[in-house]
């Protein structure tokens, strides 16, 4: 097990100030907002066209943002990059990051850096959104401040800036497990592991 200091991994302690999220919906979004929150420089890059809810909440906000195309200019110059989760890894943008040296993390892997709370990770090949609501529900009935995310609910990084529980329940896909170098809920649930 790290110790909490060693959880902050070098990826927050080197200073960086340019922060890219490929994808702009949910845990994009979130990401955008906590990244800003912390000091970056954020630019947010969608292939797709963007919703107009999450165009809404990044104009807000008053953070960049392209849709429709990754212009790999303004992407390569990132000091760190986060990957929304339907992003394969196997593309060749993401390749090519990786190749440069940029490192390329998940929401999971940010927002975790930037809380001392505690997380419930739920993983496993079936029964992790029912196995995340019950849990979320037992310990909201105990009476805690808990709130759902992850693949579930809000972006796991929103809630982070919006410093709104004292424990957070994850869903944690395997996309989004893809992503990660530190994580480390502090209770950890597989429901199962089955050839998907």
């Amino acid at each position: 097990m790290k110790s909490e200091s060693n959880h902050q991994s070098s990826i927050v302690n080197r200073k960086l100030k340019q922060l890219v999220i490929l994808g702009a919906g949910e845990s994009g979004v979130g990401t955008a907002i906590l990244g800003k929150q912390k000091g970056y420089n954020v630019f947010v890059s969608d292939k797709g066209t963007i919703a107009e809810k999450y165009k809404k909440v990044l104009l807000n906000n008053d953070i960049s943002f392209e849709e429709g195309n990754h212009s790999e200019s303004k992407i390569f110059e990132a000091d760190l990059v986060m990957k929304s989760p339907g992003i394969p890894d196997k593309i060749q943008l993401i390749k090519e990051l990786k190749q440069k040296g940029i490192p390329v993390i998940s929401e999971i892997e940010f927002a975790s850096k930037y809380t001392n709370k505690v997380i419930v990770g739920i993983t496993g090949s079936n029964g992790k959104t029912t196995t995340t609501m019950l849990v979320n529900h037992i310990l909201k009935k105990t009476g805690l401040n808990v709130t759902m995310g992850g693949n579930i609910g809000e972006s796991f990084a929103q809630q982070v800036a919006e410093e709104k529980s004292d424990i957070y329940v994850l869903e944690l896909s395997s996309f989004q497990l893809d992503g990660i170098e530190t994580f480390a809920p502090h209770i950890a649930i597989i429901t199962n592991i089955t050839p998907d």
